[in-house]
Parts: C-alpha cells; structure tokens; sequence
C-alpha cells in the first residue's frame, strides 16, 4: 500500500456511539475547545509551559500514530511508511501539508520539510489569543517530531520557521536529528522534557508569567520591519514597504507605480517573499522590451508551427508563473490589441496559446508597474479604462529619492560596501562629510539606479580609504551650490530636519559645531535628534 492510497471514507467507521479510524477508537472536538484550552494554558502558565505541554501532547501522538500505523498496513515500502503520518494528519483535519516540488531554502542538513496551510492551531491562536511574536503550531510540530523519531528510531526535532500565528503568509517546518541541531538543540529540546505540575512548577509558572508581562510592557511592538536587502530608513519608504507587506497576503492584482530607477521590480519581489506563493516561481518581462508579435508568445506561448520559428509547443510566461508571480513591468508601454487580450486573461483566468483553439485556467497572482500617468494615458485614448481599473485594484505608489532624502545615505554606505566587496576593494571605508553633503544635495534624477551607478565609480576610481567629492561623478560634485531642501509640498518641520541632519552630516556628526553653525542650542539639537532617531531616521556621526 502507498501513503498517498489512504482514504478518509475508508478509514472512519461509526458504531452506534463510537467512532473509529482505522478500527481504534478516536474522538471529535471542535477545534475552538481545543482553542480554548491553549488560552487557559497560556494565561495559568506562560507561553513557555503551554508549549511545553502541547508540544510534548503533540510528540505522544505522533509517536503512537507511527507505531500503529506500521503494524496496521502492508506498506509497498518503508518509504510511503516513512510518508504516511502527514497525509494521516491531514486526513485528520489538523493542518493541509504541501511538501515543495523545489529545494529552494532547504539546508542539505534538513531530514523533511514542508509548508503547513490552515493550520487549526495558528488558527485557534490568533482566535483567542492574537497574533504572536514567535511560531505557535505546538502540537503538530510535537507531532511531526514524535512520528518521525520512531520511523527513524532516532531522535528527530522539528522546527516551525515561519508561521500564520505570527503573521506570515504560510506556516513552514523542517526537520532535523535532533544531534544535528548544534546551539538550537537543547532550547529545541527543552519542550519535549516532561513538566512536572506540582507546586515548583506552578511557582516557576507564575514567575515566568510575570517576567513576560514585564518584557511586554518594556520592549515596543516592532514597527516597519525592513527586509535585510532592503535599505529604507525614510517614513515615506517605510510606509510603502508597510503596504506590500500587506498586500502580499491577499492575491488581488497589485499596480507599482513611481519614476523609473526607484526599485519597483524590488517591490514586487517583495510582495512575493511575502506571499503564500513563494516557493513557486517568480517571472518578470519588460513590456516595453519586446515586440508586440513577440510579446503574445512570451506572455500566452504558442503551438507548434502557428508561426515562422515555432518549431516546438511553448508554455508562455502565465504558464510558467503557476502557483507563483508574473511580474509585468513597463505596463503602459502594452499596445492596444495587447492589451484586450491581457484584460481577457486577468477577467477569464484562461489563456490561450498562440495557434490553439483551447483555453487553459492558469494560477498566477499578477502585478503589473508602469512610471507612466495611467491615468493620463487613460485620457489621451492610449491606454484602455477597463484594464487600468482591473490593475488598479490596489495601488503602490513609490516615492523618487528626492522626496526621500534620509535614505541617500544609508542607500550609498550600502552600495559602497556591497560593491567594494564585490570588486575587491577591502581599503574602502566611507564618505567623508563633504562627500555626503554632495549625495545629499544632489536631485538623483535616475533615483536609486543613478546613485548605485555613482556608487561604482567612486568603487572603481577612488584612490583613498574615504570617498571625498574629487572621486564622485563629475555631475554629482559639480551641483554643490544647488539648494538642498527639494522644491515641493515639504512641511516646515521637513525642512527643518533635512536641514539639520545634512548640517550634521556636514560637521561630521559633531553636534556641538553644528548647534552653533545654526544658531541653537546643543539641548535644542539633542532633543530633535532623538526624536529623529525615534523617528526611524539615521543620525550622522
């Protein structure tokens, strides 16, 4: 017998008060009361012995499941004996286990991994007690510890990575020997060691419990959490990242809209990382890269000889995206006759390939970015109205630099040090004020592009361990007499911190030089910069 030849209809049997699954007796209870018992667990005992005692519920159950499942079926090998437990789990109404066809984020030290969807328990947890700082499907990762220890007669530790509780888009385990574990070993283990609930339990409880009401009341809620390849430091950017975070969760059609250069290819990177579709692929196309008779095969594919070259049948880019990200970029740049056929696949969820007479259903989640005025081209006849209120179910507007000045700085420390490394230029160590002064004032027309192009012709041609205005590009030193607050619609308080910080920048983060080159008094600058700093923005120096 295969694990994937279990049946729920022919494993469960009723007799007359009695349920049964695969002839041994089980029970039936609402998730919520098992919700409900978490909560009373969590609130006697802390967090860290609730899972502990779920955790370890969790490890018994898989262990007995892995014992009776060997002794109740002719497996066709040890194998599907091996697999059988998650789909048993699944049959049972716990959790759907989707094991990726890719090894993408899988260390070879891994002995299982997979992604968990609608978990009960993530479920129940944000039900009763909201969303948490850490993974909470306790007793399905005991579980998968549990079965998975006695098929391999040696201790097995799971590991829940990412989770729905916490607020991510899927819940993702792996699993290794418990041996393999190094430092994560014995915190791992500690939840699988029995509690003992006499009096010195509920003593070391309730110390625990007032010990997290303290650490709660100390430590803020993190805010705008950045991704580690991401530099952004500035409100505005901040709240852009915030949104595509949120979007990522849902599957609506997203727009990216800004100047060319900001990082919207990024964005919509971003918004996949974050979504459930990121095991599966993320493709990106240049609207405006490729012909128009090109652009259908690309995007639909075609059949074999439908046209001069089509020596094969090709899968287009919808295909090929299944179950991930298509990213279309240069949107607007789509022709017309394009751009009826592109409506008709967002509306259908079919395409048809070029030479067939066919439709196939695809699954891809879409976002489109364009640095045109839809909205314009909309009026001027050159872009269709029904598809730009089918793209612009939600929009994301990325600022240009210029109107995010706090993050030139930490964009070029950035680049210099990735680009250095990459060049090997170790002796590289910064800017020096003046240097950053001209990155400040400068407008970056190209946005971040321009400043990383910058940023390498200072790696390339600078002769010292400080980059100083003589190694930026001839454009960048040269517009130092330019203003440095942007024209716009800033508010005076926006002036004034750019202003300040650049000062600072420019004294080389002495504050008791820059208080007096703008009239102030040092407390005056100091209580500014610390609420700059609690602002999110980088103090110079």
């Amino acid at each position: 017998m295969k694990f994937s030849d279990l049946d729920l209809n022919e494993l469960l049997s009723f007799d007359e008060s009695l349920v049964a699954f695969n002839g041994r007796r089980v029970l039936i209870f609402d998730p919520q009361a098992l919700g409900i018992l978490r909560k009373e667990l969590v609130n006697m005992f802390g967090n860290h012995v609730a899972r502990g005692l779920l955790t370890r519920m969790g490890y018994y159950h898989g262990w007995v499941t892995a014992q009776n499942m060997k002794d109740d079926f002719p497996w066709d090998s040890e194998a599907d004996w091996r697999r059988a437990g998650g789909r048993l789990h699944q049959l049972q109404g716990h959790v759907h286990i989707e094991v990726p066809e890719d090894q993408d984020g899988r260390h070879e030290a891994h002995l299982a991994w997979a992604v968990w969807r609608q978990s009960y328990e993530a479920e129940q947890h944000l039900l009763h007690l909201g969303a948490a700082d850490a993974p909470v499907c306790w007793a399905l990762t005991g579980f998968a510890s549990g079965y998975m220890s006695f098929v391999q007669d040696r201790p097995v530790l799971a590991k829940e990575t990412k989770c729905c509780g916490q607020g991510d888009a899927v819940c993702y385990i792996v699993a290794k020997y418990a041996d393999e574990w190094g430092d994560e070993a014995a915190d791992l283990q500690s939840f699988y060691q029995s509690p003992c609930l006499d009096h010195a339990l509920h003593t070391a409880a309730e110390q625990l419990k007032e010990l997290e009401r303290q650490i709660r009341a100390r430590v803020p809620e993190p805010q705008g959490v950045v991704p580690a390849d991401i530099v952004a430091r500035d409100p505005v950017m901040l709240r852009c990242l915030d949104l595509a975070k949120r979007v990522a969760k849902v599957d609506s059609v997203a727009l990216i809209t800004g100047e060319s250069g900001v990082g919207k290819e990024r964005i919509a990177k971003l918004i996949h990382e974050e979504s459930a579709r990121l095991r599966r692929p993320f493709l990106a196309v240049n609207c405006g890269a490729v012909s128009e008779s090109l652009l259908e095969s690309e995007l639909f594919g075609h059949k074999r000889g439908s046209f001069t070259g089509a020596t094969q049948d090709r899968a287009g880019l919808f295909e090929a995206a299944a179950g991930g990200t298509l990213f279309l970029d240069e949107i607007g740049e789509l022709p017309l006759s394009m751009q009826v056929k592109l409506l008709r696949v967002l509306q259908e969820r079919t395409v048809r390939r070029v030479g067939e007479n066919h439709d196939r259903a695809i699954d891809v989640r879409l976002v489109a970015a364009t640095n045109r005025d839809l909205r314009a081209e909309v009026r001027e006849g050159r872009f269709r109205q029904d598809l730009f209120y089918r793209l612009k179910v939600i929009e994301i507007h990325i600022p240009p630099l210029r109107d995010r000045r706090a993050d030139i700085l930490p964009l070029a420390r950035h680049f210099l040090a990735a680009i250095s490394a990459r060049m090997g230029r170790t002796d590289l160590s910064g800017f020096t004020p003046e240097a950053a002064d001209c990155l400040q004032r400068y407008p970056w027309d190209g946005n971040v592009r321009e400043l990383q192009n910058a940023v390498e012709h200072v790696v390339v041609l600078a002769p010292a361990a400080r980059v100083t205005p003589a190694d930026l590009p001839v454009e960048v030193r040269e517009d130092i007499g330019r203003p440095l607050l942007a024209a716009g619609t800033q508010t005076l308080a926006e002036m004034e911190r750019e202003m300040i910080l650049a000062t600072l920048a420019g004294k080389d983060g002495n504050q008791a030089k820059t208080a007096r080159c703008l009239g102030i008094g040092t407390a005056t600058l100091y209580r500014k910069l610390k609420r700059y700093q609690t602002e999110g923005f980088e103090i110079p120096g």
